[in-house]
């Protein structure tokens, strides 16, 4: 049943700035809320207004530094449930450790799991993702969990664009999916990077399978990280043949010095969105940052008046 508690929204400072765009969408603003750290760099949270009762989302990106903005995010749940809210949902528009989500070797833990269970045992009633890496983590929550998609946002944008000769690159087998959603969405062509990855961040590119001879190439991708697999895909695409190489992805890392080398790379322009903070010095080499926080108010307002959010993605 649709919740009869007044809507609220708290933010930790994991992309404090998305937090306050989709306030501003919902037509509110952010709780008021002490989100902060003692001298002894202890996380300290306390909550400056009444929740007794409300429909209450946390907003937290789960970026760096990744392990602190875990505990802010469990701290601000737990502090709900001790005074008495309705219901809580945690927003995350970036979820971490979501690479993490199987063993790959002996003695490894199953980080993405055990970040789920962290959450969840502080208290949330349920969750609100964008494109996680690996979709199974939903399994890993005994809660509901809403998973957007700011695919439609990201063709959208590449439509507007009107390249010529596109052809949708899937960087690895497992993003074929992802991929082909974009090519039927473009009315373009689809070609397959095949990859070997022999240790962490480290990526071999095999072979590519599709036709990209004189075309508008088109990466795209959930995440980028430290940029290897796209720059080494870029390459690959240019030497068989294409005009030039765009890439796109939901989540932009953009770990160590992935913007400089992206800026040396083929790449025309890379498309990301603001679920993670991406630094202002991007716009240099570049990088293009669309908004999903109309995207996630929209859902915000489904869920508390207890509508569909798979329609938002039906089309």
């Amino acid at each position: 049943m649709a919740m009869d508690g007044r809507l609220q929204v708290f933010s930790g400072n994991g992309n404090r700035d998305l937090a306050e765009e989709i306030a501003r969408e919902l037509n509110t603003t952010l709780g008021r809320a002490v989100v902060s750290t003692f001298k002894n760099d202890e996380t300290r949270i306390r909550l400056e207004e009444n929740v007794r009762g409300g429909d209450v989302f946390v907003i937290q990106t789960l970026c760096e530094p990744v392990d602190h903005n875990i505990i802010e995010l469990c701290f601000i749940i737990d502090a709900l449930r001790r005074s008495s809210a309705g219901r809580i949902t945690a927003v995350i528009p970036y979820y971490a450790y979501a690479r993490q989500e199987k063993k790959t070797s002996g003695r490894e833990p199953i980080s993405a799991k055990v970040v789920a269970k962290f959450i969840e045992s502080a208290g949330v009633d349920r969750v609100l993702v964008i494109d996680l890496h690996a979709p199974a983590i939903e399994g890993f929550f005994e809660v509901p969990v809403d998973h957007l998609r700011a695919g439609p946002l990201l063709s959208d944008y590449l439509r507007q664009m009107a390249l010529k000769d596109m052809v949708i690159v899937s960087p690895d087998p497992g993003g074929v999916r992802r991929a082909a959603e974009f090519r039927n969405r473009l009315n373009a062509s689809l070609a397959i990077i095949a990859k070997q990855r022999p240790e962490d961040d480290v990526v071999n590119t095999i072979d590519m399978v599709g036709d990209v001879q004189g075309k508008t190439a088109v990466i795209v991708d959930d995440m980028i990280s430290t940029g290897g697999t796209l720059i080494s895909a870029a390459d690959m695409i240019m030497e068989r043949g294409a005009k030039e190489v765009y890439a796109c992805a939901v989540h932009g890392l953009f770990a160590g010095d992935a913007l400089e080398q992206i800026g040396k790379s083929s790449l025309k322009s890379v498309i990301v969105t603001n679920s993670y903070p991406v630094a202002p010095e991007a716009q240099k080499v570049g990088i293009k940052v669309l908004s999903v926080a109309s995207i996630i108010a929209e859902a915000i307002t489904r869920i508390h008046k207890d509508l569909s959010i798979s329609v938002m993605f039906s089309k």
